[in-house]
């Protein structure tokens, strides 16, 4: 018997299972002014380098490319450009909503693209550099989510 015989021989053997591992986390020093200013003021901040000034949104509190601390607030938005975007049509319970469309959005005064949600107009109607704007949810919890969707600015 040659070996590519005992290969094709042999069945591949599935166990479907499920792993729940629930869990939480802070979202620390940085995350957390970030979201509260979203949630209580409707404003979205960034963090600008000392060295570069690129103002990372969401903030980070270390510069990607300098590697010093971020520590300047900066309000950006809350329009932006958006820079590109695709629909998820496959269904999963991590989606917020069923076949969401997301898009990386470059808010007005920030350096880095904001992945969220694109909503207020169909997939065909959308076009990379059209202007957005956030629409805010009426009760906000200090969630991303504060943030329903960006829209096709008027």
């Amino acid at each position: 018997m040659k070996t590519s015989d005992t290969v094709n021989e042999i069945k591949p053997q599935i166990l479907e299972s499920r792993i729940k591992v629930p869990y939480s986390w802070s979202a620390g020093e940085v995350g957390s002014h970030f979201l509260i200013q979203l949630r209580d003021h409707k404003k979205i901040l960034g963090l600008r380098c000392p060295e570069c000034n690129k103002v990372y949104v969401p903030p980070k509190k270390t510069c990607g490319a300098c590697f010093v601390r971020c520590q300047e607030w900066v309000e950006v938005g809350p329009e932006g450009t958006l820079v590109a975007f695709t629909q998820a049509r496959a269904p999963s319970p991590v989606h917020p909503v069923e076949q969401p469309i997301y898009g990386l959005i470059l808010l007005s005064g920030a350096g880095t693209a904001l992945l969220h949600l694109i909503g207020g107009s169909p997939l065909g109607n959308l076009k990379t550099g059209m202007k957005l704007t956030p629409v805010f949810r009426e009760e906000r919890k200090g969630s991303i989510l504060d943030i329903e969707y960006f829209r096709p600015a008027p």
